[in-house]
């Protein structure tokens, strides 16, 4: 049978496994708007079901995160975990004074949320981060992930959401954000097997929930949505990046994994529905948030690598004029 390279297709748009499924679902909601229901059934589940399909992918995320981490990792890890979530807030009180709950309703800003712009920063994207480490960082970099994959879900959003003064939400939604996090934790550390069986159904999961995001949006309101995206995204790589790059060199670090931080994850486009059912008050706010957050992912994987690769390039060029410089002192004392 003649193969096509659908994966490897999907894959050259960055965040694609999240992007492409989120744009196959706002068309069918656009132009085929009761398709799923005319099929009912496991069709309809499929285009309605993200919630469930949700809390099945945060327990399999979970469960790949190890409570063992060195003290490096903790450091590192922590150093920006605590950054990223930390101008989230940051933004969060200050959006929450002027915007309140709601989205502004019109002019070149209309669809901007607290909601929107505080679910972009508060979520790294892991696998770039992973990637860009590997290629332009030290190896125990890498690792400093398991503790910013904590940002994961909507937990870290609803709270910044009530430090900034919003709507809060009651301690069992609190609770219940993140159990299913939780949960993945448990089983991940008390069995390598339960891990590893669980880790892998992360990305599968994927697509399936995009879709279902996708099927609840209008894609009427995507080219504006498009715009502020492209905003969004580049406020998150100053917004996050600068704070980033120097809790990085404050910690030992060059600065190239504060920068290859400085994104948005895919699944953080799940954010905003998560919280409007949570809290309907955020109901009108989710709608346009899920699109920029989502345009968001796409700009932050473009400029992300360029930058890390640009401030890896201007390390490794002072690391070699050190270097060379030590060879000439040296040769110069020889004599």
């Amino acid at each position: 049978m003649v193969q096509i390279p659908i994966k490897r297709a999907v894959e050259r748009v960055p965040g694609g496994m999240m992007i492409v499924p989120l744009l196959i679902g706002s068309l069918i909601a656009t132009f085929l708007p009761g398709m799923p229901k005319f099929f009912g059934s496991f069709t309809n589940a499929l285009f309605t079901g993200a919630l469930p399909i949700l809390a099945v992918f945060y327990v399999c995320m979970g469960a790949g995160i190890d409570v063992k981490a060195t003290p490096y990792l903790l450091k590192k890890g922590g150093a920006l975990f605590i950054t990223k979530v930390g101008m989230a807030i940051i933004a969060g009180v200050v959006l929450g004074h002027f915007l309140g709950e709601q989205p502004i309703s019109s002019g070149m800003f209309a669809g901007i949320s607290t909601l929107a712009v505080v679910a972009a920063m508060n979520d790294t994207n892991g696998g770039l981060y992973m990637a860009l480490m590997g290629q332009y960082g030290r190896k125990e970099d890498v690792g400093a992930y398991t503790i910013m994959s904590l940002e994961s879900g909507p937990f870290l959003t609803m709270v910044t959401l009530g430090v900034a003064g919003l709507s809060a939400f009651p301690w069992p939604t609190l609770v219940g954000s993140i159990l299913p996090l939780a949960v993945g934790m448990l089983l991940g550390n008390l069995d390598r097997d339960m891990r590893d069986f669980l880790g892998r159904a992360v990305p599968v999961m994927i697509p399936f929930f995009a879709l279902a995001l996708g099927a609840g949006l209008d894609l009427h309101k995507v080219w504006q949505a498009g715009l502020l995206g492209i905003g969004l995204g580049l406020a998150v790589v100053v917004f996050t990046g600068i704070p980033l790059y120097f809790a990085d060199r404050l910690t030992g670090g060059t600065g190239v994994a504060g920068a290859a931080a400085a994104n948005t994850a895919g699944n953080a486009a799940a954010v905003p529905a998560l919280i409007a059912a949570a809290n309907p008050v955020y109901e009108e706010a989710a709608k346009s948030a899920t699109l920029l957050v989502a345009a968001c992912v796409v700009v932050t994987s473009i400029i992300t690598p360029i930058i890390t690769a640009s401030i890896a390039k201007r390390v490794n060029a002072r690391n070699d004029a050190r270097a060379t410089l030590d060879s000439s002192t040296k040769r110069g004392a020889a004599r």
